[in-house]
């Protein structure tokens, strides 16, 4: 299925170059309910789920639908414009191609957001999202790295990181180099990770050294699509807070899933997000961090399947 699909819409997706493909997995009974995966970034793919848990999801009861966004990961286009309507596209042809009129969305970090902008265009398309991971307003978790990694610097005497961490406070917040040295400090102190992963979790990180897939995809970020990005879309300013209150106006369930050692996240980020979405909507799990579908996977499944009975 899976080679079949790239091959089809290798050529449904050409229009300049017959070199450009648009990369999609899938997995479960097509008449099953439908959910698809949209990964974080931008640069990035979507092979971590692809691998850990898309199969587990679909023998739950769903069609889980898996893609890399146009120019990312194993989605050739020497043309893509990295945008959101470019993204928006890519996800109404898939949805087209495979025949589903309307589906769940899985909003991992980036992903989040172009979830978030594709419902407001496209309401008609979606029974209901899930943010996860996903930023509300990457400024102010912007900030809150910073503030988080000082005071780890300061507690270790670090004064060179601290020195670089003065110079980040006076960078334009705007510009890329801003965006990915926030995240390089972010990753340097561990904010991807739990830092006692349950022995589920353990057990589905170990695949990154022997899965093939990810062995490949899992450790690559291009630099392309977030400078694409930001000229496109100026994404590391947006704030989705009102797209979010016009989707909930449309009458689409948004549900959100974080992690509490997710670094990239403080506390009132996350009860602001509840107080958006509702009490009974936003899931904040222990020893878990960003990737919320490793790192507390059963409960990650578990609560998709609550919220889509």
């Amino acid at each position: 299925m899976k080679y079949f699909l790239i091959l089809i819409l290798s050529t449904f997706f050409s229009s300049v170059a017959l070199c450009q493909v648009l990369y999609i997995n899938t997995f479960g009974d097509s008449t099953d309910t439908p959910i698809i995966f949209l990964h974080g970034g931008p640069g990035y793919n979507s092979s971590t789920f692809e691998v850990t848990t898309a199969k587990k999801l679909a023998d739950k009861g769903y069609y889980v639908v898996v893609y890399d966004r146009s120019g990312e990961g194993r989605s050739i286009n020497p043309t893509a414009k990295y945008s959101f309507n470019e993204a928006h596209n890519d996800l109404l042809k898939i949805m087209d191609s495979l025949n589903i009129k309307k589906s769940n969305l899985i909003g991992h970090s980036f992903g989040g957001m172009i979830a978030a902008t594709f419902a407001v265009k496209n309401p008609d398309k979606i029974e209901s999202i899930f943010l996860v991971g996903a930023p509300v307003n990457l400024q102010t978790s912007f900030k809150n790295i910073i503030s988080k990694c000082e005071t780890i610097y300061k507690q270790n005497n670090d004064e060179q990181n601290l020195n670089y961490i003065k110079m980040l406070k006076e960078m334009d917040t705007t510009s890329i180099y801003y965006s990915s040295y926030c995240f390089m400090h972010a990753m340097q102190n561990g904010f991807y990770s739990p830092k006692n992963p349950s022995q589920e979790a353990q057990n589905l990180y170990s695949l990154f050294s022997t899965d093939s897939i990810l062995i490949s995809n899992a450790q690559k970020m291009d630099q392309v699509s977030p400078v694409g990005f930001l000229k496109s879309e100026n994404y590391t300013s947006i704030d989705i807070s009102n797209l979010l209150i016009d989707i909930k106006a449309k009458k689409i369930n948004i549900y959100g899933l974080y992690g509490k050692e997710d670094g990239l996240y403080s506390e009132d980020q996350i009860i602001y997000l509840k107080s958006l979405l509702g009490e009974d909507n936003l899931v904040y799990l222990e020893n878990c961090s960003h990737n919320v579908f490793i790192d507390q996977q059963t409960k990650f499944i578990d609560t998709i399947i609550k919220w889509t009975e």
